[in-house]
């Protein structure tokens, strides 16, 4: 009996997909996006990713095939064969069918065809990742684990299981932060104890928000739901309860919406997924269409303030994405915003998301709703291998079509980037060039009294935030960030070089020193300088590991005056190590 229970068992599950759904910036994700640069997959999204959203599907490819007589022949190949996939014998992942109701899993009729007939299954990791961070915290895009001065570890693995428009998620995250002491500024009360027991951590700088500069004075564990969720699919109609995280835009590094920069929350989510969009009768093809919108409850951290009364913040989100048909194919347009509310605000509407025209204030001039907004644009060039990407944000997103004519930089943030493939016989260089600018507008250091920054708000104390780490962009707020990258791929993985330029928050910098204090703030101006070296080693087709050392300069960390404008330095070593086990 157990020789025939074995036997079925392994029928079962020696019938795999091509295809795959991967975690937000994980390894096989990035590849799969690399692979997209080249036509051999598509991009399951237009704007709007979570682990559940990510299922690359290979597409079939056409090549010249040089034969015995030096002669060339075009043949027809599977995506996952061509020379192009540089991976082709490393495992990027299996989804096994465990049973179908059918022989190909399609249903039957109308009803049936709106879903997978079937039960598919997929395992995550393990995945280990560690960190070692010698004079100060380093590290975004990471989840709930907030990597400090000296070790940091995290482990993740997980499985999925899909079928008859059920998905099932189970991905959480355990990590463990050793928080060793590091001098950082002292944190800016205004004369008052307003944030309490967070006096020690908190940030510096004039109006509140929830991003401790360190999280306490000890050593902690973190456990995280992480890409944990449970949804419904029929045909491309989504809806779906967990704590996956999002991802909104073409960014690689800093999106400025929303990523996986902190820690995972709680949300509802519903709306339509990638969708191709065809002319009635005529059968035109007029582009593709994606749209999501989502409710969830984010968390203060242990290091902001005494009040329970604020501990929760309601957040709502809307995405809407288009893609262009014809000569414009590859180009995609998106539109994101978001909301945030106290919970005790009894005049929020759930649904107000969904009106254009709503404004922050009320009719009594009291700011509750915190809105931001962001439009991206990504052009991607199949025959070039080619991406370039944008996205122009606003905080305290009001509109007022007047002001926005008449000074449309008003509180603006924004990404712009390009990558680019290069083919080096059987090999790939990919060029990546970043540039994030979240620095308050220069009419509020002319023309506006009051303090602001990209991610702050005074009502939502906590600010864009999630259990002490900001939801958008991880170079943080007021922040610029210059980053450049050159990866080689190669059979057994990849080299990567990089380097970044990071100003950590100048609004603090230019209102405390120009304002406050009238010193000269240009001689306060923080930097950070990275250099960095990354290499991933495939052992076998299942089994990677990847090594990142970088070394950074930090110009003036503190924000102190100094005299001839020379300003101190601190030299970070970040020596970072994970493993990986793909099924």
């Amino acid at each position: 009996m157990m020789k025939r229970i074995s036997l079925f068992l392994i029928i079962l599950l020696s019938t795999t997909l091509i295809f795959s759904q991967e975690a937000l910036k994980s390894l096989e994700e990035e590849y799969y996006d690399f692979m997209a640069l080249q036509g051999l997959v598509e991009r399951p999204t237009l704007g709007y990713r979570t682990l559940s959203d990510s299922v690359w599907n290979f597409v079939p490819q056409t090549e010249m095939m040089e034969n015995d007589d030096g002669t060339f022949t075009k043949v027809n190949i599977a995506g996952q064969d061509s020379e192009k996939n540089v991976w082709k014998n490393n495992n990027l992942g299996t989804t096994w069918t465990l049973w179908n109701a059918t022989e190909d899993g399609k249903g039957t009729n109308w009803f049936t065809r709106g879903f997978y007939n079937g039960l598919k299954a997929k395992v995550y990791g393990p995945e280990w990742f560690n960190s070692y961070n010698t004079e100060s915290p380093y590290g975004q895009n990471d989840g709930a684990l907030w990597q400090g001065k000296g070790y940091n570890t995290s482990f993740t693995t997980g499985i999925r299981l899909e079928g008859l428009g059920f998905e099932f998620t189970f991905k959480p995250q355990i990590s463990f932060t050793q928080n060793l002491p590091f001098d950082y500024i002292k944190p800016n009360y205004s004369g008052n104890n307003f944030y309490g027991k967070a006096e020690s951590y908190g940030y510096y700088g004039v109006t509140s928000i929830d991003a401790p500069q360190r999280f306490g004075d000890k050593s902690f564990f973190t456990f995280d739901f992480g890409d944990t969720e449970l949804r419904y699919t029929f045909y491309n109609f989504t809806f779906g309860f967990g704590t996956q995280a999002i991802w909104l835009g073409p960014a690689q590094i800093n999106p400025i919406i929303h990523s996986n920069n902190a820690a995972s929350y709680p949300k509802i989510d519903v709306g339509l997924r990638k969708t191709k969009i065809y002319m009635p009768y005529f059968g035109w093809d007029l582009g593709d269409i994606e749209f999501r919108s989502w409710w969830g409850k984010l968390t203060e951290s242990y290091w902001f303030d005494n009040d329970d009364k604020n501990n929760d913040t309601l957040i709502s989100g809307l995405t809407i994405a288009y893609s262009f048909p014809w000569i414009l194919r590859g180009f995609t347009v998106s539109i994101n915003r978001n909301m945030l509310s106290n919970y005790e605000f009894n005049n929020y509407n759930l649904f107000n998301i969904f009106i254009p025209g709503i404004k922050n204030s009320t009719s009594g001039g009291t700011d509750n709703s915190d809105q931001r907004f962001s439009l991206t644009f990504d052009y991607l060039f199949k025959d070039l291998n080619l991406d370039l990407y944008f996205e122009w944000a606003r905080n305290d997103y009001s509109p007022n079509l007047d002001w926005i004519i008449r000074y449309p930089f008003h509180t603006q943030g924004w990404t712009f980037g390009i990558i680019k493939n290069f083919k080096l016989k059987n090999n790939y260089l990919q060029f990546n060039i970043e540039i994030t600018g979240l620095e308050t507008s220069s009419d509020y250091d002319r023309l506006i009294p009051w303090y602001t920054s990209f991610y702050t708000h005074h009502i939502i104390t906590k600010g864009y935030t999630n259990r002490g780490q900001i939801l958008g962009a991880g170079s943080g707020t007021g922040s610029n960030s210059q980053y450049l990258s050159i990866k080689y791929l190669f059979e057994k993985g990849y080299i990567l070089l990089f380097t970044q330029r990071h100003n950590p928050d100048l609004d603090y910098t230019m209102y405390i020193d120009s304002k406050i204090n009238s010193t000269q703030a240009e001689k306060n101006i923080r930097c950070n300088l990275d250099f960095g070296i990354e290499a991933n080693i495939f052992i076998n087709k299942n089994f990677a590991f990847i090594n990142n050392y970088t070394f950074e300069i930090e110009r003036n960390p503190l924000n102190t005056t100094v005299s001839d404008g020379v300003s101190k330095k601190r030299y970070n070593n970040i020596f970072q190590l994970t493993f990986k086990y793909i099924f």
